[in-house]
């Protein structure tokens, strides 16, 4: 066991605005097939089980959602001056050889007090550059997380190196680390009712004993008020630190000491048919349930809310309100932050059942650690809009040959400086071929910021190839698209 530090600011300032993640709670809506045949699964949020409508007259007082303060620097100031070096005793004329060995007995002094000032000025200041780096000089995240193990044996075996607790012994050392989390949103209509108050529930997972906690970004999108109730049922008001639609993953922030986090795991060393178990609020009101299964499967890709996802299969009952709580190893670490459920009518009206999904904890603590520091997820961005023209909106754009267009270029971003332009029809990136938007969209959710792509483009029937820098945004996909593609 070793303890993993994240040091940063959480700012909430930047375009990821904290409590407008674009992440969406449609657990009571109909979900359709996705590509691939799995269902578009619905969240496990609860955000719409709890309604109470309510008139308002006015809305309340601070209806946007409070932000978290970024804590102060600790600015660590140069050493404090030196005294003075000591200066030779008064007195009267002194035989030759006695003078001299005062005079250097005063010199040494004095240069040593002058090497005390630089010593102490210069430790002050590269200590507090070496805390500038690290990070040091701002508030510190402390997370317990395992020693990863790369042995091939040992990961053959599963997370928890084939060894489990028992299901009592494993429920009393997580249950602790999950709270119920209960939001507030106000919502206008214009219909008769005016304003009313939309309720929801949902989980979440404690990360630090100072009072960071994991969520999903579906579930305190666009809440007004977020309580946190934790496993002793005292209550606390909490903010959003950051919120990342795209890996639905969301921090929260509580003002509270001594809390019991949650010791992280390696989702990467995950069997299927090891053991879990999932601990959460179903229904919004069942706070502390615990449920058990096996890993059904890893890296399946999930259509969840309009995103793909890679995530964990579970069979442990997971239900509206799960959402943003824990799946534990059988040793009780983190492995997963429950998002899904996948119990819904598919098209050809099967009902799935025992179907569940998490989001690997590689990826949630790797995205969290940017909402802490940043307040935002730094993602790759191409700078251009584009649109999948086919032969059912040819004829509107005036377009014979079908493909995905730049429909519009953001100027003085990454396309706009390799010289791209609108009407672009976007043949290949890197070689590999680009019939439809999400080509485009799926080989650029790999790439980093900073990468370079090759675009083979055609304009006026010539084809040529730009070499694209990719620029930094907080948008989930580094190529936008239009409403129309979206709704394909």
């Amino acid at each position: 066991m070793s303890e993993y530090d994240y040091s940063g600011l959480y700012n909430n300032s930047q375009n990821n605005t904290p409590n407008n993640a674009q992440g969406q709670a449609q657990s009571q809506a109909p979900q359709q097939p996705a590509q691939g045949g799995y269902p578009n699964v619905g969240s496990s949020g609860a955000n719409t089980a709890n309604t109470a409508r309510t008139d308002y007259t006015t809305p309340p007082a601070g209806g946007a959602q409070p932000q978290g303060e970024a804590p102060q620097s600790n600015t660590g100031g140069p050493g404090g001056p030196a005294g003075p070096g000591p200066q030779p005793a008064a007195g009267g004329a002194q035989p030759p050889r006695q003078k001299s060995g005062r005079g250097k007995k005063a010199a040494l002094r004095i240069a040593a007090g002058f090497g005390v000032v630089v010593l102490g000025f210069g430790g002050g200041l590269l200590g507090t550059m070496a805390a500038g780096r690290l990070g040091l000089g701002h508030g510190q995240v402390v997370v317990q997380q395992i020693a990863r193990d790369n042995d091939a044996a040992a990961a053959s075996q599963g997370s928890a190196d084939g060894s489990v607790l028992s299901m009592v012994d494993l429920s009393a050392k997580v249950s602790p680390s999950v709270v119920a989390i209960t939001t507030e949103q106000m919502v206008s209509t214009n219909s008769w009712f005016g304003n009313y108050v939309q309720s929801g529930a949902g989980s979440g997972v404690i990360l630090s004993a100072d009072g960071y906690i994991l969520t999903c970004a579906h579930v305190v999108d666009g809440a007004n008020t977020i309580t946190v109730q934790l496993y002793d049922d005292s209550e606390y008001s909490a903010t959003v630190v950051g919120a990342d639609s795209t890996s639905d993953v969301a921090v929260l922030k509580i003002e509270a000491e001594g809390l019991t986090p949650a010791t992280i795991g390696d989702s990467d060393g995950l069997a299927v048919g090891e053991t879990v178990v999932a601990v959460g609020n179903p229904m919004g009101t069942l706070s502390g349930s615990v449920t058990d299964g096996i890993v059904s499967a890893v890296n399946r890709d999930v259509r969840v809310s309009g995103n793909e996802m890679n995530l964990i299969q579970t069979n442990a009952a997971i239900s509206p309100g799960n959402s943003g709580g824990g799946l534990f190893n059988g040793m009780g670490e983190l492995i997963g932050l429950v998002n899904a459920s996948g119990s819904t009518t598919t098209s050809s009206g099967a009902v799935s059942q025992n179907l569940g999904f998490a989001i690997p904890i590689n990826e949630v603590m790797s995205v969290a650690n940017d909402l802490i520091e940043r307040g935002y997820v730094p993602r790759p961005a191409l700078g251009v809009t584009i649109l999948t023209i086919n032969e059912e909106n040819a004829l509107q754009y005036g377009v014979s040959t079908y493909g995905v267009y730049i429909l519009q270029i953001t100027p003085g971003g990454s396309a706009d400086k390799a010289g791209l332009q609108l009407g672009d029809r976007i043949v290949a990136v890197d070689n590999n071929s680009v019939n439809e938007s999400t080509d485009l969209t799926g080989y650029l959710q790999n790439k980093n910021v900073g990468d370079t792509v090759s675009l083979q483009i055609e304009r006026d029937g010539k084809m040529s190839f730009y070499d694209v820098v990719l620029g930094e945004g907080s948008t989930g996909s580094a190529a936008a698209t239009t409403d129309e593609d979206a709704r394909r």
